[in-house]
């Protein structure tokens, strides 16, 4: 079946009681059990049921099944954020002593997370360029614990080639985890290209709207003991499960995640396109234009579309200060890939605690403004953009 078919007809794992087309909710914490042996058997994993809804549950589990089933992952878990999902995949690799080879280019929180939290038990970051790939061979050693990459950048837009580093990484025995979550997995085959686990933070694309909060862990299962450890160690032990709630919402965005991403990709493509002709904007960024230096490699690693992220840059901080200020109809907030267009200033906001020698090293600049495109027409955002550029 192609891929809008399985988001909606992945059947469940057992059949609802009354029959419902929708995802029912378990809105739930407790399953009752039939004897004292299929309680055992349940909390041992013998027989695959849910036990506890902090570990396993019915609604969440649905939306665990449509993920696998479109990526053919072996493994999915679903957690209750983007990052949720980004350290418990990083946790179930780690360890004292350990490193991480990854880049500067990531995003805030991220990098905050490996730089800083991981750093303080032990594991220590290799910042490299990951786009040389000599360097990366060189990080690599035998305490590396696993390259992370974002397959692209936020905000940079930057794409490193995965099956290339892939392969460096695999000859030496390690894992290659990437967030893939600017293109979604219906448009990629991050397993063919040599991805072991995908993180995605569900919160973008799927919800649909800015609805809920959420991540995904995808495991294709070439280190097996990685699934091991995330659903037998960090799931019961850190509380990082998705609630009934947010899976029943994502799971109404999976449905129609295909048809909002085509379309939001087309809009961001034209809106790039032209806002390269708009003379108050110094450079448009985005790796589905044929100049980008990124776009060829880009088109053979994703396919034909590009994500819904751009960036523009305006000639200084004040600058961008005023356009956000004159915007009417985009919206100033953050997130990503919402159905409404929003704009944000990413070096006073989501790298604002950043010192300035560091936002550099990052190449995160003071004079660009992210854009995630979303459904209204590309015209209306267009004629927005222009009234706060020219007013």
């Amino acid at each position: 079946m192609k891929k809008q078919t399985i988001a909606l007809h992945t059947p469940y794992v057992r059949p609802d009681a009354y029959g419902s087309l929708a995802v029912p909710v378990y809105n739930n914490v407790s399953f009752e059990f039939q004897d004292a042996q299929e309680m055992s058997d349940v909390f041992c994993n013998r027989v695959k049921a849910p036990d506890y809804a902090r570990i396993a549950n019915p609604t969440v589990t649905q939306f665990e099944q449509r993920v696998k089933a479109l990526t053919s992952a072996a493994h999915v878990t679903a957690c209750n954020s983007g990052m949720a999902a980004i350290s418990t995949a990083l946790l179930a690799v780690v360890s004292q002593g350990r490193n991480i080879v990854t880049s500067r280019h990531l995003f805030g929180n991220t990098l905050a997370f490996i730089s800083g939290t991981l750093l303080r038990l032990g594991v220590k970051p290799r910042l490299r360029d990951l786009t040389d790939l000599e360097a990366v061979e060189a990080a690599i050693d035998e305490q590396t614990a696993c390259v992370f990459l974002e397959i692209v950048t936020n905000p940079q837009l930057e794409v490193a080639d995965l099956k290339a580093i892939a392969e460096i990484a695999h000859r030496k025995g390690v894992p290659v985890i990437a967030d893939s979550t600017v293109i979604p997995f219906t448009e990629t085959r991050l397993q063919a290209l040599g991805v072991d686990v995908e993180v995605v933070s569900s919160t973008k694309y799927l919800s649909g709207g800015g609805t809920s909060l959420g991540g995904l862990i995808i495991d294709y299962a070439t280190f097996p003991d990685i699934n091991k450890r995330v659903k037998y160690d960090l799931l019961i032990n850190l509380g990082v499960y998705m609630t009934p709630q947010t899976a029943y919402m994502q799971t109404l965005g999976l449905e129609t995640l295909d048809v909002r991403y085509q379309q939001q990709a087309a809009n961001a493509l034209w809106l790039a396109k032209a806002l390269k002709q708009e003379d108050g904007i110094a450079s448009v960024n985005y790796i589905g234009l044929p100049d980008n230096p990124y776009y060829e490699l880009s088109q053979r690693q994703f396919g034909p579309t590009a994500g819904a992220m751009l960036t523009i840059d305006l000639a200084s901080r004040q600058a961008c200060f005023e356009f956000l200020n004159k915007l009417r109809l985009v919206h100033r907030a953050t997130n990503l890939f919402d159905s409404r267009t929003l704009a944000i200033h990413p070096a006073s906001t989501i790298f604002g605690l950043f010192p300035e020698r560091q936002l550099e090293q990052m190449d995160v600049r003071q004079t660009t403004i992210r854009l995630s495109v979303g459904l209204e027409a590309p015209e209306d955002i267009l004629a927005d953009i222009r009234q706060a550029i020219d007013n």
